[in-house]
């Protein structure tokens, strides 16, 4: 499909006299015309930086779409920004399906005349404009297509994620692979959203494929915790998603997409549904390690439900212990020793413990960071423990309550 994003771009260029890039909504390039020109401006820092790179800064994606081309219909004009390397004009042609915004087509705009010298390149008429914003009609039938596509793989990427250990979950990584084509085996990252509800989007950018796996599925608990219906409907079940990557490092794009897939406003005071995040995996290559990965990303997805610091969009890598905890706490905290303090009627005493714990058992930041009296900071730790029978000088008995602390989190 890549040669026929190449053609028509090759097209557009044609009708408009000038060479033209195909980015997707993301900002990643996708096809280039080829730059004969002898004129410098022509490749300006941003797009040399878009085609050696194959994508664009957070800068200039942000500078770019205050210029309103997510929205726009027609051809959009944007003025040249030298101070933030855009040293020629941009005519962006965006590219729609169903009216929703799949990618953008890029030229650079003539250089504007000045008075009684008016440029000797007018631009592109009215009709060659139309003409290229009907071919960037037919880019976002392909990009749409190509989008779906990795939502039509959802029977074998589920496949690969419940099918549990030996010949069958071989059978369903070699069925993925078929399916994905020469892709299949390049980096990737997996991604838990949850608690999903409903069915898996038509389209993610970026995805080679998505599915719903239904809450506690190939052991996972999912990223909400508890167990849920067997079509991962009615909030049972958590979203997956496996971003193609083409470095280890160029994750930001992949999660800005992710991003997108979770509520743009708080959850209101008082609401019964779990809060919505997300839990990214450490990129990985070959599907064999896609079931370890999900599992990486469900246990940042669970961390970040229950942090909410480390989310809404949490990597494996920065969410500290809860990478063991969440594999641990497969199932709600009933220690003895921690079970009266965990009592909603306790649920002051057992803040004021985890926030000492967190500050590593020092009394004058914990009091500062409860903004409390360290007297009462010291009468508060000498119930936490005659509630639990704990002694917090002793190491283990620390570690202990600590454990059970945090792991309650990933079910409260």
């Amino acid at each position: 499909m890549k040669g026929d994003y190449q053609d028509l771009v090759d097209e557009i260029s044609a009708l408009l006299g000038a060479p033209a890039t195909l980015e997707n909504r993301d900002f990643r390039l996708i096809a280039f015309g080829a730059h004969d020109s002898e004129d410098d401006s022509a490749m300006d820092p941003v797009r040399t930086r878009s085609i050696l790179t194959r994508q664009s800064t957070a800068a200039v994606r942000s500078w770019f779409e205050g210029f309103g081309i997510a929205r726009a219909t027609g051809p959009v004009r944007i003025p040249a920004a030298p101070d933030a390397g855009v040293f020629r004009g941009r005519l962006c042609l965006p590219v729609r399906y169903r009216g929703i915004v799949q990618g953008y087509v890029w030229l650079l705009d003539p250089e504007p005349g000045t008075p009684g010298h008016p440029s000797p390149d007018p631009g592109p008429s009215p009709a060659a404009l139309d003409a290229a914003m009907e071919v960037a009609e037919r880019i976002g039938v392909l990009l749409a297509e190509e989008a779906k596509a990795g939502a039509d793989l959802s029977r074998e990427f589920l496949a690969v994620l419940t099918a549990g250990r030996g010949w069958q979950q071989d059978m369903a990584v070699a069925a993925l692979r078929l399916a994905l084509g020469a892709g299949g085996d390049g980096l990737h990252a997996a991604v838990c959203v949850g608690p999903w509800s409903g069915e898996a989007p038509a389209s993610v950018p970026g995805a080679a494929a998505v599915c719903v796996v239904p809450r506690g599925a190939g052991g996972s608990g999912g990223a909400g915790g508890g167990r849920g219906s067997d079509r991962g409907e009615s909030g049972g079940g958590d979203l997956a998603v496996l971003l193609r990557l083409r470095s280890p490092d160029a994750l930001d794009p992949a999660l800005a997409a992710v991003a997108r897939l979770l509520p743009r406003t708080a959850e209101p005071a008082g609401a019964t549904a779990r809060r919505m995040a997300a839990g990214v995996a450490e990129p990985a290559r070959g599907l064999a390690a896609l079931p370890a990965a999900w599992e990486q990303a469900v246990a940042a997805a669970r961390a970040a439900v229950a942090q909410p610091r480390l989310g809404p969009v949490a990597r494996w890598s920065a969410i500290g212990p809860y990478r063991l905890l969440a594999v641990l706490a497969a199932d709600p905290v009933d220690d003895p020793s921690a079970r009266a303090l965990l009592d909603p009627a306790h649920r002051e005493l057992a803040r004021t413990a985890e926030v000492f714990l967190d500050c590593a058992g020092q009394a004058g930041r914990a009091a500062a960071a409860l903004g409390i009296h360290r007297q009462t900071l010291y009468y508060r730790l000498s119930r936490v423990e005659q509630l639990t029978g704990l002694d917090l000088d002793e190491g283990e008995d620390r570690l202990l309550l600590h454990m059970a602390l945090k792991a309650s989190r990933l079910h409260g």
